[in-house]
């Protein structure tokens, strides 16, 4: 994921993240995102200027990871506002199975297959549109894991706990990995979602929570 900073309306889910096209394009390459564990470690990739966003740093992506660590191996993860890919990235390289990268901003999508391409992984997929969009129907098996890392102060959670819950887009123990501001307390979070770790570094507050089975729900 990707830290971002204080934004106006929702335009973008996830400013940048993830990594810059082939140097011909016209493109500016802007920031630069450094896996930090599994199969592409120390690997850098670029990602272009598309909103002034930072991928999530590395001690924090190590907890994280450290968290699910014996969770990662042949999971289905989506990473929603992936901008940079910083974590749907790093959890193909740590063993998942494969991710899904939603964002709605062209030309970090471009940059997120430009990635894929150069790590030559045919594991992700990237698909560019608004977060709220994606996940209002669900069209496919659930995942395993979910990040969210949406843009602060803008009332994202409040909008895609819900979404996540109602149509069943996590497994039953499965997790769902969420940032916000340290300033603002998340919204509830859904009844069977049991918040299982928790950390704040700055101004960045980071939970994990775990996916209950919920009685009488079809997956």
């Amino acid at each position: 994921m990707t830290h971002r900073k204080p934004s106006g309306p929702r335009l973008s889910n996830k400013l940048p993240k993830g990594a810059a096209g082939s140097p011909g394009k016209s493109l500016r390459a802007s920031g630069e995102l450094r896996i930090i564990g599994g199969n592409w470690r120390s690997r850098k990739l670029r990602f272009p200027d598309a909103g002034g966003v930072r991928p999530t740093p590395a001690r924090t992506r190590e907890t994280l990871f450290n968290w699910l660590s014996f969770h990662l191996a042949g999971s289905d993860c989506l990473d929603l506002f992936s901008g940079s890919g910083a974590l749907g990235l790093e959890a193909l390289s740590r063993g998942a199975a494969h991710a899904t990268l939603v964002d709605n901003n062209a030309a970090l999508a471009t940059a997120l297959r430009d990635n894929l391409r150069l790590l030559g992984c045919e594991s992700g997929t990237v698909v560019c549109t608004g977060v709220d969009a994606y996940l209002s129907q669900r069209t496919r098996q659930p995942f395993d894991i979910v990040f969210m890392d949406p843009p602060f102060r803008q009332g994202w959670l409040a909008t895609l706990f819900p979404l996540l819950d109602a149509q069943g887009w996590v497994k039953p123990g499965g997790w769902v990995y969420v940032e916000h501001e340290s300033e603002t307390a998340p919204p509830t979070a859904p009844a069977i979602w049991q918040l299982h770790r928790q950390k704040t570094a700055g101004q960045v507050t980071y939970s994990l929570y775990r996916v209950a089975h919920a009685a009488g729900r079809s997956e």
